[in-house]
């Protein structure tokens, strides 16, 4: 098994940039991305470029409590501003179902970075993906009683 050396950032600049991303509206059974122009990786197009993960950089758009429920990709780096992000890396935007990744896909494509395209780790995972984990949140530790 290779190594990961993957980088997973999660910005909440672009939760600012893109005001309160919407993932894809649900109605009549049937599931809508929102308008974009970034391409959505399926799950063999993922895999595929976790198989150079040296060359690929994934920025994860959610919070971080839709990350420990619905599950995310191994590493994580947060950042705060768009300067921090390498400019070397091929870049994969995640949210839950690829709408909200879209829109950062699509921002930083605009920026000059190179964007693969956008994934839903939801949809990735329901497809059969095989990365996604869940990284539990830590227990609060026991409130302690001071002077006893």
């Amino acid at each position: 098994m290779k190594k990961w050396i993957l980088l997973l950032m999660s910005v909440s600049l672009f939760s600012v940039a893109l005001g309160q991303g919407v993932e894809p509206t649900k109605g009549q059974g049937v599931t809508k991305a929102p308008v974009s122009k970034a391409h959505l990786l399926s799950t063999d197009e993922l895999d595929k470029l976790f198989s150079e993960p040296q060359q690929l950089l994934l920025i994860d758009v959610r919070r971080p409590d839709e990350v420990s429920s619905v599950g995310g990709f191994p590493v994580y780096l947060s950042i705060q501003e768009i300067k921090w992000i390498p400019r070397d890396r091929t870049i994969v935007t995640v949210s839950n179902h690829a709408g909200r990744a879209a829109k950062a896909a699509d921002l930083l494509t605009a920026k000059g970075f190179k964007v693969a395209g956008a994934a839903g780790a939801e949809t990735y995972e329901k497809d059969g993906g095989k990365w996604v984990t869940r990284i539990p949140i830590p227990a609060k530790p026991p409130a302690t009683t001071a002077g006893k």
